[in-house]
């Protein structure tokens, strides 16, 4: 299936597809030694629509979730691979979710601390990627709890430890994976958010673009494209979502 003319300029401008890859979330890409030096499910479905459009394909990688956000919406890049969010929207357009995650917390193993609704009180500190999806989401939600930034959503664990914090707040993978990696750490039960992940492209692409990449997603969907790249990338805990409501 190719794409009309008019929505490969929209797309292309510059005759190459330049996709923003995350590689600060685990569930969306990786840090890569081959071409692009990527990989993942995002760098999977970025490379389907390149092909679509029939384009070459650049990826642009960042460390974090702001930056790629930041390029999308300065149109340094043409799509990219976000959490919704209402902020971000302001930029970008979003498609409906392909993938379901999980915020969760970690607290130390000696913390008393013993469920998700006991973080939001006055004298806890709750570390957060700066610019992630759960960064924006609890800096609105969180009333009493301080909130503290670290450089990146990977960096958000060792900050914590090395100031002394009370809470790091993260994707349950990348926490796992540092509870894991450091031992003494333990995540409370449950989730404080469900992060739904998306494609965006940046406002100004016009309507019809932004209906054409959701149209792509859900395609990617309902073909079983997002399922079999999850298990390709060896990716546990996420759910492929369910179909855009009408």
């Amino acid at each position: 299936m190719t794409c009309p003319a008019d929505i490969v300029q929209a797309f292309a401008p510059t005759g190459t597809l330049r996709a923003s890859i995350n590689t600060g979330n685990p569930i969306l890409a990786a840090p890569d030694a081959g071409p692009g030096l990527a990989k993942g499910v995002s760098v999977d479905l970025a490379r389907g629509f390149a092909q679509r459009l029939g384009v070459a394909l650049e990826l642009v990688v960042f460390d974090s979730a702001g930056k790629s956000v930041d390029a999308v919406t300065r149109e340094q890049a043409d799509i990219g691979f976000f959490a919704i969010d209402p902020k971000r929207g302001e930029g970008i357009h979003f498609t409906d979710a392909y993938v379901l995650i999980e915020g969760c917390y970690a607290v130390k193993q000696d913390s008393p601390l013993a469920a998700t609704d006991e973080v939001d009180r006055a004298g806890t500190t709750v570390v957060v990627g700066h610019g992630s999806a759960y960064d924006l989401f609890l800096t609105r939600e969180l009333k009493a709890a301080t909130i503290e930034r670290a450089p990146s959503s990977p960096a958000v664990v060792d900050h914590f430890l090395r100031h002394g914090a009370d809470v790091a707040a993260g994707v349950r993978q990348q926490l796992q994976a540092d509870a894991q990696r450091l031992g003494g750490l333990r995540l409370l039960p449950g989730r404080f958010m469900q992060i739904r992940q998306a494609m965006g492209c940046p406002r100004s692409r016009g309507e019809a673009a932004a209906t054409a990449l959701a149209a792509y997603v859900e395609e990617m969907k309902r073909s079983g494209f997002v399922a079999q790249a999850l298990r390709r990338h060896g990716v546990d805990g996420a759910a492929v979502a369910p179909p855009a409501g009408p």
